[in-house]
């Protein structure tokens, strides 16, 4: 359908405004503005851990309750930094969400790590039931996402991951805030990471940072990407990692100032702003509930739950037409900010994770190889082919947009 929606072409009713505006994020007000101009006169590159790098992560450490936090210039070297802390390699099985944005996953290539894929459960999360079938004796972790902002169920994960002797590693980039019986996402695993990439609740156009409490993975994911001067600062003489101080591994993974000044005014308002987010999508939701056509994600109405909504998924279960006709109609409604997530795939459907070997030759050999194939996860699948994408709003002042999207919504519903 192209032009005008079935709204106008059926009814002649009145569409929504032709212009309809966006939801904006990150909003840049005086303080964001400020801080960056203040941090542009200071420096524009830190080489230790000082200044605004060493503000933003000791308050994300005491936020997460951890010892250590680490800026990178991306959530997806944050990801990497957290796989060659952990020390992962050729000949370990790690356990991943089959549902995930890609970049959980990739950086584990460059490991040698086999990544074996795991399906979903109802919310898109991976599911702890099918973690337990693809363990084996070359498991050493399990890697989990918190899918749109929703938490894993984490007393499962936990469970499974001490009584199988398995590092948990936590990729929360769409879960900044997140909190699952009242204890904070990326608290909960050996090492955690976040992307601070454009539309992510915390926010500094590109970024990422990770945190943990063990010293030696600190170490590591320091020698990763933070050569010399801050491996002077902090790794201790006595350490069999000091010798590497000026060199490192040989990347460079650090973070920009001015994107830092960024992410970190916001992240002085995270609870205020997932409050925001959590009333708004409590309309969104207390509207849609009842229509048939959808369906909500269980984990939306668990009271020991809170998301960060980032975005907040619903599935499309019609069988005469498909999420992205019921997307094509929205959007011809003006209603530009719903999207269908299509990057954000299950990983078997990708050329990387079909044939990885032109790419990475590491996987030819027997013990690493793997090739996934479209039908290996039909959870996932099915999520995947039914998944709509709503923004959530993050200041009082879209409150009236919100309900042009959920009057939009029903309107268009009705049609189909």
């Amino acid at each position: 359908m192209r032009g005008k929606s079935k709204l106008a072409i059926q009814g002649g009713s009145k569409t929504i405004e032709d212009n309809f505006p966006h939801f904006v994020w990150p909003v840049i007000d005086k303080k964001i503005e400020q801080a960056v101009v203040s941090q542009l006169y200071k420096t524009i590159s830190i080489y230790d851990r000082s200044g605004i790098f060493e503000e933003f992560e000791d308050s994300f450490a005491k936020y997460h309750d951890r010892k250590y936090a680490l800026l990178c210039s991306s959530g997806t070297l944050a990801i990497h930094s957290m796989f060659v802390a952990a020390d992962l390699k050729t000949g370990d099985e790690v356990i991943c969400p089959a549902y995930t944005f890609f970049a959980t996953v990739t950086p584990l290539l460059f490991t040698g790590a086999k990544p074996v894929l795991c399906d979903c459960d109802e919310n898109g999360n991976i599911d702890p039931n099918e973690i337990k079938k693809k363990i084996t004796s070359k498991t050493k972790a399990v890697v989990i996402t918190h899918m749109w902002g929703i938490p894993c169920q984490m007393d499962k994960i936990l469970d499974i991951c001490k009584k199988n002797n398995l590092l948990l590693l936590e990729d929360c980039s769409h879960a900044h805030g997140a909190r699952y019986k009242g204890k904070v996402v990326g608290s909960f695993g050996d090492l955690a990471a976040w992307s601070l990439q454009g539309p992510k609740n915390i926010t500094g156009g590109e970024g990422g940072i990770l945190v943990m409490d063990n010293k030696d993975f600190y170490s590591r994911s320091l020698l990763l990407g933070h050569y010399n001067k801050r491996c002077f600062q902090e790794i201790d003489e006595n350490s069999i990692y000091h010798k590497y101080a000026t060199t490192g591994m040989g990347l460079k993974y650090r973070a920009h100032p001015l994107a830092i000044a960024i992410a970190y005014e916001l992240f002085k308002n995270i609870d205020q702003t997932r409050k925001i987010k959590q009333r708004f999508a409590k309309s969104i939701i207390n509207n849609l509930r009842k229509n048939d056509s959808i369906k909500l994600l269980p984990a939306m109405t668990d009271e020991n739950i809170q998301p960060s909504w980032y975005a907040l998924m619903f599935l499309y279960k019609s069988k005469q037409h498909s999420a992205a006709e019921i997307v094509g109609a929205l959007k011809a409604e003006g209603l530009n900010s719903i999207d269908l997530p299509k990057s954000t795939s299950p990983l078997n459907l990708l050329a990387l994770f079909q044939d990885p070997t032109e790419l990475f030759p590491i996987y030819k050999n027997k013990e690493s190889n793997f090739s996934y194939r479209e039908g290996d996860f039909p959870k996932a699948e099915k999520f995947y082919k039914m998944a709509i994408k709503m923004p959530v709003g993050s200041c009082l002042s879209e409150d009236k947009l919100t309900k042009q999207y959920i009057k939009g919504i029903k309107k268009v519903l009705e049609i189909f």
